[in-house]
């Protein structure tokens, strides 16, 4: 498994479908995730540090979580099957470990509710298969577009 950090979510153009971005944290590679608009929505809200008058559905999850000692050790993307991705979630509770099948995008939504403290993976399979490496100039550039993208974007851009 090789561990990844969340570029952040945009929305692809000219189809209006939101992607999630991982990279690697050693290496070059990228993930782009199709996710759909509420969890997409889920993700830049916790970015973003929004809260909202009620809790979402993955804020109510970690709420559950800590209510009942349960921590979440890792979320893991594991496989791609017929363009679909999936993942796991690894839970922890008085010393027991349980991994729980959750898509992608709950599975980062969770981890990013929960900070730096939960290491997002990805198998190297998946890499290898949806993996995409940008030269390095344009690497840069892309990624400095994305930031630039992920300050001006509002939750209401995925809706």
């Amino acid at each position: 498994m090789i561990r990844v950090t969340l570029i952040g979510v945009r929305v692809e153009v000219p189809s209006n479908q939101p992607i999630v971005l991982l990279r690697e944290v050693d290496g070059a590679r990228y993930l782009p995730i199709f996710i759909g608009s509420p969890e997409a929505t889920a993700i830049v809200y916790a970015l973003q540090g929004m809260e909202t008058p009620r809790p979402m559905t993955h804020d109510l999850f970690v709420t559950v979580m800590g209510d009942f000692g349960v921590e979440l050790v890792q979320v893991a993307v594991t496989a791609l099957s017929d363009g679909t991705f999936y993942a796991e979630l690894e839970l922890r509770r008085d010393g027991e470990t349980q991994r729980i099948s959750a898509r992608p995008s709950d599975a980062i939504a969770l981890a990013v509710r929960l900070g730096d403290e939960v290491p997002i993976l990805v198998a190297e399979e998946v890499f290898e298969e949806a993996g995409v490496l940008f030269e390095e100039e344009q690497d840069e550039d892309e990624i400095e577009e994305f930031r630039a993208f992920l300050d001006e974007v509002t939750p209401e851009d995925f809706a």
